[in-house]
């Protein structure tokens, strides 16, 4: 007979007392767990989060605004449009993009900020690039809180109107009551 190199372990063999005392041990496991158990469940919901303050208002339209531009026998239009809560107060504002329905050539643009009357006409509150100066919009949108655009500009009375030389970033934010520029460094080219 050949000897096993691991002796016989008494605990390998199952007799009727190891089964006692495993149920034993999961009995007094059990029961003692049913002493720790945690407070009662609630079925109570979070409360829905709030949604951010509705608008008062919708934003104001550009339909029927008189833009102070000066168009001659043409029609200003809007080129571009955007709207957001500029100064806070929880009501939309609209920023329009505005120039001369001009048969050719590049007509400069107008960059003017809007909001409800009370009496809930849209009315123009402020012009953040004039037309005068001879800009055109190319870029723009109301991000945050502020208004910004890619401004294209000319040199010289000498540069035709077709081929702006100067390019300008600008960013317009709402301050003590104005809407203040900022220009980051560095945007402007020639």
């Amino acid at each position: 007979m050949q000897q096993s190199a691991v002796p016989e372990l008494a605990h390998t063999h199952t007799r009727p007392i190891h089964w006692v005392a495993t149920a034993t041990a999961v009995a007094g496991v059990m029961a003692f767990s049913s002493l720790l158990q945690p407070n009662s469940a609630t079925a109570a919901q979070a409360a829905p989060a709030r949604p951010k303050q509705a608008h008062a208002a919708a934003a104001p339209g550009t339909a029927g605004v008189d833009f102070p531009i000066t168009c001659g026998p043409v029609k200003a239009v809007v080129q571009k449009k955007a709207t957001g809560d500029l100064d806070g107060d929880g009501n939309p504002e609209t920023v329009a993009v505005v120039h001369c329905d001009a048969p050719m050539g590049t007509p400069p643009d107008g960059v003017y900020v809007l909001t409800r009357a009370s009496d809930g006409k849209p009315r123009v509150v402020a012009t953040l690039v004039d037309p005068k100066k001879g800009d055109t919009v190319s870029d723009f949108a109301v991000r945050d809180g502020a208004v910004v655009a890619k401004l294209l500009g000319y040199s010289s009375d000498d540069v035709p109107r077709c081929c702006p030389d100067v390019t300008d970033s600008a960013k317009w934010q709402w301050k003590n009551g104005a809407f203040v520029r900022s220009t980051p460094a560095g945007s402007h080219s020639v």
